[in-house]
């Protein structure tokens, strides 16, 4: 379980704080979170990173987001964000992470590089990148230790790996697109009008319903459940207005609503208005 720990007496721009791999990983509490630039990554099994809101940890510690991290996948933690986290499948099963702090004579501007705010998700392609770096700075660590400027380089290509995939802007050419995103939306647009529920849909590609909502976020700013949930809106209105007799509750059922007082209120929290009077306004 190799760590290093950076030289507190070089000048650097970009160093390590630390930098570790194949790390058998216990469970961390910060309530006051880490005074870096944190990164955490799963080698092998599966952690549980739980990130507070920040003003309520003094006695009753509140969740704000719960955050699975399978085999490849990363989280970047800003400072001083409260966080915990833990070995999900403890203690049957062990969880192996790789990791790295950040700090250096640039660290005031660190903010500015990875954006403003207060975690951010790795996908497990971006992953593979920073695992070889890391194992790449492993080694000089080990055979050249004393190389500050080798290791700032080190640094600085994980920090450019980390703020490729934070500021990054996702294209449908993206291979976790097309792998998860694409076929999701299929399903949506074809079986809209049946039961299905985002939990059905993560499992349709074979991964957990909060990854499947991570990456729609990422690259359509909304969750799985809110995607299906505007596109039977959006079927809905166009039903209203194409079969003008058709009952309310009739076109509820055929958007995928057994209850019609359901498919009303996420009607109008929608669309600012209830089916009957969007179809008062334009017929």
């Amino acid at each position: 379980m190799p760590i290093y720990f950076g030289n507190n007496f070089a000048k650097e721009p970009f160093q390590f704080d630390s930098v570790g791999n194949n790390w058998e990983q216990e469970s961390v509490n910060r309530p006051n979170g880490f005074p870096l630039f944190h990164y955490l990554q799963t080698q092998k099994g599966t952690g549980i990173i739980n990130i507070y809101y920040k003003n309520e940890l003094s006695s009753d510690p509140k969740i704000s987001q719960t955050i699975e991290l399978s085999k490849g996948q990363g989280i970047l933690i800003a400072p001083y964000i409260p966080h915990s986290y833990h070995n999900k499948n403890a203690p049957l099963h062990s969880w192996q992470t790789e990791f790295a702090t950040f700090t250096g004579s640039m660290e005031p501007a660190f903010k500015d590089i990875f954006t403003e705010n207060g975690y951010w998700i790795i996908d497990e392609y971006k992953g593979k990148e920073i695992s070889a770096a890391i194992s790449r700075a492993m080694q000089h660590f080990k055979e050249r230790g004393n190389d500050t400027r080798t290791l700032s380089v080190d640094c600085y290509n994980i920090m450019l790996l980390l703020a490729d995939q934070t500021n990054h802007s996702h294209g449908k050419d993206d291979p976790v697109f097309s792998k998860f995103i694409k076929p999701v939306i299929d399903t949506i647009e074809d079986h809209y009008m049946e039961d299905i529920s985002a939990q059905q849909l993560a499992n349709s590609v074979f991964v957990s319903q909060q990854y499947l909502s991570r990456i729609f976020s990422e690259f359509l700013s909304c969750s799985v459940y809110e995607y299906l949930t505007n596109y039977r809106i959006n079927k809905a209105k166009e039903l209203l207005l194409l079969n003008s007799k058709r009952k309310i509750q009739d076109i509820a059922l055929d958007v995928g609503y057994s209850d019609a007082s359901h498919f009303i209120v996420m009607f109008k929290k929608l669309s600012g208005m209830t089916p009957a009077q969007f179809r008062k306004l334009h017929i």
